[in-house]
């Protein structure tokens, strides 16, 4: 793959809220799943790393003490500051990564994540993270209508009810993108597809 990282790729890996909130048993909005998936997802960054794919960490954040609608209307998570808003340190940041904080579940909502994409001349966003009924398919939908190719890694996404989750990457499949094993994208990513 030493060859593969000084290349420039079509591809780069968006990380959806692997924040301590959603990852850590003391997080405001934890469930085991997710914990499940860390190391999942830490193999993947490093392979796409390695491969010289660009990496993106989005975080979802809330205002402490600012007025936001939204936010009001859940339980409080990931407010700005706080150790619940920080990326699971198993997961370490590279300066060569980019870190996108977004407001609402979409990670292309409201951020500069689109421009990052182009800029980087990408037309593959492979997606990685928690909440797949979320943030996951709210960024995969939106890819989708910005004529990204969306690849989802089914071992590498969660919610907190296995059926939830299963239903939505049915129709992530179906209906907006691809839906791979972690296996298959080494394998891509090995040959060059990506």
């Amino acid at each position: 793959m030493a060859d593969n990282a000084s290349r420039k790729h079509e591809s780069a890996l968006l990380v959806v809220d692997m924040l301590r909130d959603f990852t850590d048993p003391n997080g405001l909005v934890y469930y085991p799943q997710n914990r499940v998936i860390l190391p999942r997802v830490k193999r993947v960054v490093g392979i796409c790393r390695s491969a010289g794919i660009p990496i993106v960490f989005l975080k979802h954040f809330n205002r402490a003490g600012k007025v936001d609608e939204k936010a009001a209307a859940m339980r409080p998570n990931c407010i700005e500051g706080t150790w619940g808003d920080e990326i699971d340190p198993m997961l370490e940041v590279d300066q060569s990564d980019y870190v996108i904080k977004k407001r609402r579940y979409s990670g292309f909502f409201g951020t500069d994540l689109d421009l990052v994409l182009r800029e980087n001349k990408v037309r593959n966003v492979v997606v990685v993270g928690t909440k797949t009924n979320c943030c996951i398919r709210a960024t995969v939908t939106d890819a989708f209508y910005l004529d990204y190719n969306p690849i989802v890694v089914r071992e590498c996404v969660a919610t907190d009810s296995d059926v939830v989750n299963d239903v939505h990457l049915e129709d992530i499949r179906k209906y907006l993108g691809e839906v791979v094993g972690m296996d298959e994208l080494f394998s891509r990513i090995e040959r060059g597809e990506l």
